[in-house]
């Protein structure tokens, strides 16, 4: 700024850069301490313990929330984002959000979605399990985490078995939709959008007595919730629909 405003001579940094390499002039104004930057960090952004232990199925739907996010690719090798919030013990995706960016917003608009299902009722002494990213550790989504009455519980880093329920459900979601095959955004969150009430409320699975996760969870509420427009016709996957997993 200097040499351009009283020399009119226009230098870019990296050339500044090299003319004081060549000439070994050192700036004496201190540089910012990137250990103290990290600390920063570091007390910001809190790690908490796992307080899940893989202990998945609580028998008690509404106990214990996972959460993760992945990425999804359609059209022209285009990439969105997917954040879910799966309950252990039934399977049931209870709150999801597609982006094009993976902000915090993702995951604060996928919590705030989960509040405002009214069909949810969560136990006491509910959390929420994810891993230790850096959305999860954030400052923003602890807060409302802790608004919503829920405790946080956090997978030690690099270990993707202590949220299997979630990467399970991710990799059925990304062999059975049509997700490739999508070629706008706003197709993409259909697609999705499809596939979350097929999976909810017409995939059998073993592990829940051949039910589907809405029917192991709310067995009076399956045919009660306006889902005569959404009828499996309407829902085309790559496997049969009614299968059992």
């Amino acid at each position: 700024m200097t040499l351009t405003g009283h020399f009119q001579v226009v230098y870019n940094l990296k050339r500044i850069r090299k003319i004081m390499k060549k000439y070994e002039i050192i700036c004496p104004v201190r540089k910012a301490n990137p250990y103290k930057r990290m600390l920063k960090a570091t007390k910001e952004h809190r790690i908490v313990p796992n307080q899940l232990n893989r202990e998945f199925k609580q028998n008690t739907p509404g106990k214990a929330l996972l959460t993760d996010i992945t990425y999804l690719v359609y059209g022209k090798n285009q990439r969105a984002y997917l954040s879910t919030i799966l309950d252990g013990s039934t399977n049931e995706i209870l709150a999801y959000h597609v982006s094009e960016q993976m902000t915090l917003e993702l995951v604060t608009t996928t919590l705030h979605k989960l509040k405002r299902k009214l069909r949810i009722r969560l136990t006491k002494g509910a959390y929420i399990h994810s891993d230790q990213g850096s959305h999860y550790t954030s400052p923003t989504y602890q807060k409302l985490v802790k608004k919503l009455n829920l405790g946080q519980s956090m997978s030690r880093r690099g270990n993707c078995w202590n949220n299997a329920p979630q990467e399970s459900f991710f990799g059925h979601l990304k062999d059975e939709a049509h997700i490739k095959s999508c070629v706008s955004f706003n197709e993409l969150k259909q697609e999705v959008k499809k596939y979350m009430t097929y999976y909810n409320h017409y995939r059998y699975q073993w592990n829940l007595k051949k039910m589907t996760p809405v029917g192991w969870s709310y067995p009076c509420q399956v045919d009660s919730n306006g889902l005569g427009a959404f009828s499996l016709s309407s829902l085309s996957f790559k496997f049969n629909r009614t299968k059992v997993v």
